[in-house]
């Protein structure tokens, strides 16, 4: 049954037992520890030596022995071949089976002998001869002598072969006699016992050495598997679960000594890092915490994206001006998030940041080598937005680093500072833009009426400097008086514009309880004389017994000025202009109204048209360049809207072409006289 078995087997299924087996034994060796390794292994070591000096030593013995044999057994042929030769000569072969025979009997360590003649004929050999070997066998013994054997040699020539009980050595020595070759002596010498008994002993003791060397190291492998190999498996298992996070791994293994102490530091340490990490979690929390609050308050946008360019955290801001209230743009590529004006500006810069590259404009060249960063990158970009609202945005993008704690050089790859991310900081820059752009027209239109005047005033000094002998005094008036209302033109252009500063500046006025009637009066009697001349009636129209307004009486002052100034040059002769004053209440809730002061500055003039009237309240606009009335200086609305900014009310108007204009605004009534 088991040839049959055996020639079942393929060649691959023999393959796969063996890898099989080699797997086990692979996997059995890497259970054990460092220690068991080297253990085993000096044992190994320590057998193979004892085991080599030990075999060495009994294979010097054996030879020393069989030299000692070789040189007895040749002596001992020599001498028997000596006796007996001159027997074998005569042919006295009883004289021969007698001497042979005492020879023999004496001598324990001979193992046979037998004589041939010159043909290799035995005629005689102990422990059997010729009589025996005829009359049992009847056949006739011939001895097949070796190749290397030399009838005339001097010496007897010597060989070893090993038998069923031992190792024999065979000595050849010629029979010679009166130098005429007689035939052939071969005797066998038995080994030395006492040196046999001897080889054989070491051979046992140290094959006993070595299997009871094995046997410990085996019996120790075992002992160190269940004693310190599994403790060190479970605190292997403990560690990497540490490493991996899980703070609650614990060991409970009953050992003492110094393994237990390990084990027992090792549960202390978990224990340990397991508090700490709910203190961290709790830093963290509350960094983090602090983080969104921080990022939800500030005034611009803020946007925080991974290398993979997703958001990962965007605060309030952020979302109002990209549009992104309804939305979750949490985890999502900010690629495909922003308006398609900023996606086009910013995805190569994007890109070149994440790749650690130096940011370049939008028509430069890609570089071909990347300098090692040094600093975090920073790009700004300006850009306009038309969705959801048109806006004017500044986007910083800044590198977020990890710096590496060692560097060798400011080359070092190795050391080089890691991106970890990108900030973007988005700031709505629109009324910045609009400021900006509103002062470089104010400065312009400032410097453009203060360029007229003064050119008017010079070019008249220079003329009445240069001809003013040959000029009439008629002329010299004329020029004069230029020369004086250019100047007063100066002076209201300075003042208005000083006036203007103070109002639009952050300074604060008190106002306090004002009786409007006493404004509208001054004001009355500054611009009756002026009404007069151009043939307008200016009167006013005041409600009786009407309460203080909560107010600044040199504002007012001048607002009314102003409003009846434009008025005075807006009507045309036989027109009328009227100042009233009246109380108005308004629903300020269900069961609740409030009382306030309505002043009102109508004229019949010529009118402010429909696409004029939002415009009129901005610095520098006049309407007279329409209508070809005098000049003005164009800050006179200006500083009317800036008054009633600062008495918390705003200016109103109603107007129609060819009937004439009303300018209203409301004060409040202080609480006394409410």
């Amino acid at each position: 049954m088991a040839i049959i078995w055996e020639l079942t087997l393929s060649p691959e299924t023999l393959l796969e037992l063996f890898r099989t087996v080699q797997n086990i034994i692979r996997q059995w060796w890497s259970e054990f520890t460092l220690q068991t390794r080297l253990m085993a292994a000096g044992t190994l070591v320590v057998s193979l030596v004892m085991s080599g000096l030990t075999f060495w030593a009994v294979n010097t013995i054996q030879r020393d022995a069989r030299m000692n044999d070789t040189r007895f057994g040749r002596d001992l042929g020599v001498l028997l071949a000596t006796n007996v030769a001159p027997a074998i000569a005569e042919g006295d072969l009883t004289e021969v089976a007698r001497f042979s025979s005492r020879f023999y009997s004496n001598t324990s360590s001979i193992r046979y002998l037998i004589y041939a003649d010159e043909n290799g004929e035995i005629f005689f050999g102990i422990p059997y001869s010729e009589a025996m070997v005829q009359n049992s066998l009847t056949i006739q013994r011939h001895i097949e002598l070796p190749e290397s054997y030399v009838k005339t040699a001097d010496l007897p020539m010597v060989r070893q072969h090993i038998a069923p009980d031992g190792e024999v050595t065979d000595v050849f020595v010629p029979l010679q006699h009166e130098d005429k070759y007689l035939g052939v002596l071969a005797i066998g010498i038995n080994p030395n016992p006492t040196v046999v008994a001897s080889s054989n002993l070491t051979r046992d003791v140290t094959i006993a050495v070595f299997v009871s060397i094995w046997t410990m190291v085996i019996l120790g492998a075992v002992f160190n598997a269940l004693t310190i190999t599994q403790p060190i498996k479970e605190l292997l298992v403990g560690v990497k679960n540490i490493a991996a996070g899980n703070f609650q791994q614990r060991i409970d293994l009953p050992l003492s000594g110094e393994l237990g102490e390990l084990i027992c530091s090792f549960n202390e340490m978990a224990e340990r890092l397991e508090r700490y990490e709910e203190q961290n979690i709790e830093e963290l929390t509350a960094e983090k915490a602090k983080l969104e609050t921080l990022m939800s308050t500030i005034a611009d946008g803020a946007v925080l994206l991974d290398p993979q360019l997703n958001a990962i955290l965007v605060n309030p801001t952020a979302r109002r001006i990209f549009g992104w209230e309804n939305g979750e743009a949490i985890g999502k590529s900010i690629l495909h998030l922003l308006p398609a004006q900023v996606t086009v500006k910013l995805t190569r810069p994007l890109y070149q940041m994440v790749a650690g590259e130096i940011l370049l404009p939008s028509n430069a060249p890609s570089p071909t080598i990347t300098e090692p960063l040094k600093e975090p990158e920073v790009g700004e970009y300006r850009i306009t937005l038309l969705e959801p609202t048109k806006r004017i945005v500044r986007i910083l993008l800044t590198q977020v680093l990890d710096r590496a704690p060692f560097r060798n050089s400011p080359n070092d790859i190795a050391g080089r500072d890691s991106i970890k991310g990108i900030a973007m900081t988005v700031q709505d820059i629109t009324r910045e833009v609009e400021l900006n752009e509103a002062k470089g027209q104010f400065i312009s239109n400032v410097s453009h009426e203060l360029r007229t005047p003064l050119f008017n005033i010079k070019s008249f000094i220079e003329t009445l400097y240069e001809y003013g002998e040959d000029l009439t005094t008629d002329e010299r008036k004329e020029f004069l008086h230029t020369v004086n209302h250019e100047t007063d033109r100066l002076t209201r252009l300075v003042n208005d514009v000083l006036d203007l500063s103070r109002l639009e500046s952050s300074s604060t006025y008190h106002l306090e309880a004002v009786e409007i009637t006493r404004p509208i009066e001054q004001t009355l009697r500054a611009h009756q004389l002026n009404a007069k001349d151009k043939g307008i009636e200016l009167t006013h129209d005041i409600e009786p017994n009407l309460p203080c307004v909560l107010g600044h009486y040199d504002l007012l002052l001048q607002v009314l000025a102003n409003l009846v100034g434009n008025a005075l040059k807006f009507t045309t002769s036989g027109g009328r202009i009227a100042i009233r004053a009246y109380k108005i209440v308004t629903n300020k809730g269900a069961r609740e109204s409030l009382a306030k002061i309505r002043i009102e500055v109508a004229d019949t003039g010529s009118g402010i048209a429909s696409e004029d009237r939002d415009a009129i309240f901005e610095r520098f606009y006049r309407v007279e360049n329409r209508v070809h009335t005098l000049e003005g200086t164009g800050l006179g609305l200006s500083i009317v809207r800036n008054i009633m900014e600062k008495h918390h009310t705003q200016i109103n108007l109603v107007s129609e072409l060819g009937v004439g204009t009303t300018f209203w605004f409301d004060l409040a009534i202080p609480e006394e006289n409410g």
